[in-house]
């Protein structure tokens, strides 16, 4: 039993021994004990008594970069319409493009300035070209009266040049301001309809998810003609009361139409505005009832 004993007192030790040894030779052994050996951000050398010096590590600096600003172009921003979505998207901290056949407006309005101007011609496509740069959304207010052949250049042409244009490009979203019915009064003015009802066609099809067409009827608000302000809300704005309570006779035949309401400049212009840039406005079209009801809340 002592012999047994003193046998298997020998062999541990001996296992010991060897065990320690392994771990003073082996290199995961070593790469541990470095790892242990960083205190206090230096880092003990095992191969010698060398300290070395602590890494510096440099703080990133905070840089507060403002969103880069979605710039929005006009097509006819020097008109009634077009100067007040110019104010109203403005007013929302978009950037402002616009482009019209006389460029810049002579008004000495401060917010003309921020406004960058170009002057062409849409019958011209190349005149979209420059306008179109970084453009994110489009509002167009282009229309005018004439002869019919006239009308349909600028009403529907014109627009459709531009809705083209914009599609290339890679523009989001692109709001119409076109025109309400008014029954025997589109027969008169034939050229004129026809071209907005093309120009609406065509934004609906090159623009089937961020298309939206407004369709108003009289635009009232205080218009500058020369040097006179005409206050044309003295008319509209009373008129617009009392044709919204008198809504079931827009559904008479003929005469109909005639009883849509007015509308303020500054309610197409919101409307506008929040067509072309909110992308979850619904595409398709929007009467004088949709475009009072949208001027009515918050935007988002």
């Amino acid at each position: 039993m002592r012999l047994s004993l003193r046998k298997t007192t020998l062999t541990v030790a001996q296992l010991r021994s060897q065990w320690q040894g392994r771990l003073t030779t082996t290199e995961p052994s070593r790469q541990l004990h470095s790892k242990l050996a960083c205190t206090k951000g230096r880092l003990m050398s095992t191969d010698s008594n060398k300290v070395d010096e602590p890494s510096k590590v440099e703080e990133a600096e905070t840089v507060n970069v403002p969103p880069a600003s979605e710039k929005l172009l006009v097509l006819g921003g020097n008109g009634f319409v077009g100067s007040h979505v110019c104010k109203e998207a403005l007013s929302q901290g978009l950037s402002v493009a616009s482009l019209s056949r006389s460029g810049r407006p002579s008004s000495d309005e401060s917010w003309a300035n921020r406004v960058n101007w170009h002057q062409g011609n849409l019958l011209s496509p190349d005149s979209l070209k420059d306008a179109l740069n970084g453009v994110t959304y489009v509002v167009s207010c282009v229309g005018g009266f004439g002869s019919n052949s006239y009308m349909y250049k600028i009403n529907g042409t014109a627009n459709i040049n531009a809705i083209r244009a914009a599609a290339e490009q890679g523009v989001k979203r692109f709001a119409y301001v076109s025109a309400a019915d008014f029954g025997l009064v589109n027969y008169v003015l034939q050229g004129y309809y026809d071209g907005k009802r093309a120009a609406e066609t065509e934004l609906l099809t090159k623009f089937p998810y961020g298309g939206v067409i407004l369709r108003p009827g009289f635009i009232y608000g205080t218009r500058q003609v020369g040097s006179m302000k005409l206050p044309l809300g003295v008319i509209g704005l009373p008129l617009e009361k009392v044709f919204q309570q008198v809504k079931p006779l827009t559904r008479v035949p003929l005469i109909g139409p005639l009883f849509t309401p007015p509308v303020g400049v500054t309610a197409v212009a919101k409307v506008a505005v929040r067509a072309a840039t909110d992308p979850v406005f619904p595409p398709g079209i929007v009467d004088v009832h949709g475009i009072l009801r949208h001027s009515q809340q918050k935007s988002p």
